[in-house]
């Protein structure tokens, strides 16, 4: 089966998550992706938390998965750019891409003569893509920006989570906003790769974790754009419905509800928990005395879903028609059976470690060929054969790998 992207060259400068997991995307989806690094490697190497558990081999828990998951499939050369001749090597390497994507801010771009203006030059038809915390203008635009800070922090997306209005500030899971940006960056760059085809002139699109995180938020700010006031953080015992809330079961596992409106599921949802004698309680007896009476209420849910464990509930659930869900931890997910049935948790052959399991991204193609495509490189384990493919002789390699512009792999 072919590959959607199987005809497309992408040249990628960035580092950590957010950028690298926009190539990670694209090298799944066929493209070739050629990630310059700098000599020393992404300071993402080498930082990713270990597999836990004694049945793995010292080799696999040396691995650094977190770091292959959003390079898998690459290839690697690493390159002094602050030499001239590094930078002017990376230029002459994007004559012949489709694609020249970084996470560079707009002065180093400019430093290094990696700018749209200066690519353009040596390919006029190129696609030249940025994924930055804040974006390339504004007065914030040289401010450093990770997804906990960027995308969480300044988006106002931890503070609407508060549990309540004096609720502890939550924390994110590693590169949630990194990932969710990537993909963005991802749509940017394929828009504008079609665009280039089209015109036969060269695109510069641009992403950032902020504008990310905001448009994640649209529904609110569709809102909150217009009056400007606060959003209420609520505690359960303060939200609108008994049907959209959550609520702890017997072995200490969580379920969530989410069914409108909440007439018409009331008595359906009590029903179905043995509590038919509430149906018509006065107290509860419609969503306005519900949501008056609303912290008494749900301490009658906890005390009657105390009863049963999640995975017991959530049959007689389902046999009821609810409309809920499993609150699941991360190390159940890859053993869900639906995630199985999706091929969620596909797996990468490396040549040395085996076969392990790794994450799919969230898109799956009828007939193309969409997959990981193979392992995270080593640093510079493909710099000879890139510069031999773009057309440099082996003594131009030579003189390159002696002066220390690029690396020789060992």
């Amino acid at each position: 089966m072919a590959a959607p992207l199987d005809d497309v060259v992408v040249l990628e400068i960035d580092n950590w998550m957010a950028a690298p997991s926009a190539g990670a995307v694209l090298a799944d989806m066929g493209a070739r992706v050629i990630k310059i690094e700098p000599i020393t490697g992404d300071p993402m190497r080498g930082m990713g938390r270990p597999v836990k558990g004694d049945r793995f081999d010292a080799a696999l828990q040396d691995y650094d998965f977190q770091f292959d998951v959003d390079n898998r499939g690459k290839e690697s050369i690493a390159v002094a750019l602050d030499q001239p001749e590094g930078a002017e090597l990376v230029r002459q390497l994007a004559q012949n891409a489709d694609i020249f994507m970084c996470n560079l801010l707009t002065k180093r771009q400019q430093k290094f003569g990696l700018d749209p203006d200066s690519l353009f030059k040596a390919n006029p038809k190129l696609v030249h893509a940025t994924l930055t915390g804040y974006g390339t203008s504004g007065p914030d635009a040289w401010r450093p920006g990770y997804d906990v800070t960027a995308f969480f922090g300044r988006s106002g997306l931890y503070d609407s989570m508060r549990e309540g209005e004096d609720g502890m500030v939550p924390m994110a899971r590693p590169a949630q906003g990194d990932h969710t940006t990537g993909l963005a960056m991802v749509g940017a760059i394929l828009g504008a790769l079609r665009l280039a085809e089209k015109t036969g002139e060269g695109q510069v699109v641009e992403t950032s974790l902020y504008e990310t995180a905001v448009w994640t938020q649209a529904s609110d700010y569709a809102v909150t754009a217009v009056d400007h006031m606060p959003v209420r953080k609520r505690r359960r015992d303060q939200l609108l419905t008994i049907t959209g809330n959550r609520f702890p079961c017997g072995d200490g596992n969580w379920v969530v509800f989410n069914m409108l409106p909440d007439a018409a599921y009331w008595p359906r949802l009590c029903e179905a928990i043995g509590l038919d004698d509430i149906i018509e309680d006065e107290r509860f007896i419609d969503p306005k005395a519900r949501y008056k009476n609303m912290a008494e209420l749900i301490g009658i849910f906890d005390q009657t879903l105390a009863a049963k464990s999640r995975d017991e509930w959530g049959k007689i659930f389902d046999e009821a028609g609810l409309i809920w869900g499993p609150v699941m931890g991360l190390h159940e997910v890859p053993q869900d059976p639906h995630a199985q049935e999706l091929g969620m948790f596909p797996t990468i052959e490396h040549p040395e470690l085996g076969t392990y399991t790794t994450v799919n991204i969230p898109m799956r193609f009828g007939t193309a060929d969409v997959k990981p495509q193979g392992p995270a490189p080593l640093l510079g384990q493909h710099s000879e054969q890139i510069l031999r493919d773009f057309g440099m002789d082996a003594s131009a390699i030579a003189a390159l790998q002696d002066a220390g512009t690029v690396n020789k792999h060992q």
